[in-house]
């Protein structure tokens, strides 16, 4: 503890000075959760310049000195999917606490294994699905799990722009972990996917599917829907959640209204609740109510991960998007996949890791 009371900073390194690492190193540097002591990429020089001429943090392409450093209580993993595994494995190992980039790992079975490596050691493991700290995703979650929105009926979610079309991954592991993070962070914990039919296409040559449809099947019966494209000539990011109450629409590229709550909707009577003519009646009716637009706090969503980073550290508690949730993520990707193969049949989850 620190002369007024507030916590000792916790020494964290960055690994990773490409796209993403630049963020981290500035998120950790803005707060006072932690000291950013590291700076770490095989690319000596990459990590110079980000760091700028008059930092006191350490750049270097040595690994093993970041992890060999008494001062590093965590290491935050921002390389490409595919290396996660080795690279959060080691800093596990070396007994930090982790923070991975998504996807937690290239597969479910490298996902498994470092959530088993993290429980095993009593560390704390973090995926940085950064849309689940946006305050928009936070009224989201609260809505649906306090019952303000009541049963949930349907999920319809669009991320679709132009680019960038990428060589080593298709769309839908590109894009749709996002919406499928999301997903995860709002639904209540009894509610969760059990299968995923995935349809996609290219139809430019690229190599792999540049535009793709995921549906998933929820245990409630209720149904989540995720297109994603990588050829529109405009962006949409919507998402729409449908309960038996209210409707909630998400528009992140509208910063006037990005929330807005419709009491609108379809009400069905229950054949008992009706007398013999009204039998004859339609059952159902149409529900058009007022339109709320909730205010909502600006705050980085990348801030808001890092202090929970932070938190959950010092509280010994599982962070909101912990490694698990990362494992529900490729669980649901790695299915998709199956079922982009077989011309959208139906492929089931594994379920009860929540």
């Amino acid at each position: 503890m620190t002369e007024n009371g507030a916590a000792e900073p916790l020494g964290v390194a960055v690994v990773g000075a490409g796209y993403w690492g630049p963020n981290l190193v500035r998120n950790f540097q803005a707060g006072s959760a932690f000291r950013l002591r590291w700076l770490c990429d095989l690319d000596l020089a990459r990590a110079e310049r980000v760091l700028g001429g008059y930092s006191t943090v350490r750049a270097t392409a040595d690994y093993a000195a970041v992890l060999a450093d008494p001062e590093v209580a965590a290491v935050a993993v921002a390389t490409p999917a595919g290396t996660h595994l080795d690279v959060a494995l080691a800093a596990l190992r070396a007994g930090k606490h982790v923070l991975v980039e998504k996807p937690l790992a290239a597969t479910y079975a490298d996902g498994a294994r470092l959530v088993a490596e993290a429980e095993e050691r009593g560390l704390t493991l973090m995926c940085d699905h950064t849309y689940c700290y946006t305050p928009a995703v936070g009224r989201i979650r609260e809505a649906v799990r306090s019952g303000e929105l009541g049963e949930i009926h349907f999920v319809d979610s669009v991320r679709i722009n132009l680019g960038l079309v990428q060589k080593d991954i298709d769309v839908l592991w590109d894009l749709a972990p996002h919406d499928l993070s999301i997903l995860d962070f709002i639904l209540p914990e009894q509610v969760q996917p059990v299968a995923v039919a995935a349809h996609g296409a290219d139809p430019i040559g690229a190599g792999q599917a540049c535009v793709a449809y995921l549906t998933l099947q929820l245990n409630t019966g209720a149904i989540a829907h995720v297109h994603v494209n990588w050829l529109s000539p405009t962006k949409v990011r919507t998402t729409m959640v449908g309960g038996s109450k209210r409707t909630l629409i998400w528009d992140d590229l509208n910063p006037a209204q990005r929330v807005a709550l419709f009491d609108r909707g379809v009400d069905l009577a229950a054949p008992q609740e009706l007398g013999a003519d009204e039998r004859r009646e339609m059952l159902v009716s149409y529900r058009s109510g007022d339109m709320v637009a909730p205010a909502l706090g600006e705050k980085e969503a990348l801030r808001a991960m890092v202090e929970e980073f932070a938190e959950a550290i010092r509280d010994r508690r599982a962070p909101l998007t912990d490694g698990r949730a990362g494992l529900r993520v490729l669980d649901i990707l790695e299915a998709a996949s199956r079922s982009l193969e077989f011309r959208g049949a139906v492929v089931g989850l594994r379920t009860g890791h929540r």
